[in-house]
């Protein structure tokens, strides 16, 4: 009786433990600040935006024309990730959630927004999502750069 029960409390806990585990791995933070002067994450964000994100949102990061415009299927074209788009408006928590989970209705975008943004969890490690980030926020000038972050560090408090 006394082992049965030490069994049963064993696999409770490791249960638990690994539902914990599991937790966060798939609710992982951001990083507090993603660093754009780390030249490994930008190098390695830039091979994975050429390969994945600069058919919608340019080569340059300058977007499709006429963003700003609704398309025929009502939903917005690709923005530009450049400084004359909104891109740097967010907290790096949300840009990456937005790259990690596509634009989700109520969470990432407005309620019943619909995008052909994908997500990209099944296909880049957070490590990999980071470095895109990293490599974006190097093509803004300081000023840009001093403002996301300073947007950043308000969401954080």
């Amino acid at each position: 009786m006394a082992n049965t029960k030490l069994i049963l409390t064993s696999i409770g806990v490791a249960v638990i433990g690994a539902g914990a585990l599991l937790y966060n791995m798939v609710h992982a933070p951001a990083p507090a600040f993603i660093d754009p002067a780390n030249q490994q994450l930008v190098v390695q964000g830039k091979a994975i935006y050429t390969n994945l994100c600069a058919s919608c949102h340019g080569e340059s990061l300058q977007g499709q024309p006429d963003w700003r415009q609704r398309m025929s299927n009502g939903r917005l074209p690709a923005p530009p990730h450049d400084k004359t788009g909104h891109t740097w408006h967010h907290p790096d928590a949300l840009l990456f959630d937005m790259v990690k989970n596509g634009l989700v209705p109520g969470k990432t975008a407005p309620p019943g927004y619909e995008s052909d943004m994908p997500a990209y969890r099944d296909q880049l490690s957070d490590e990999e999502i980071v470095a895109v980030l990293a490599y974006i926020k190097s093509s803004w000038p300081s000023k840009v750069l001093e403002m996301q972050k300073e947007v950043t560090l308000q969401q954080q408090k």
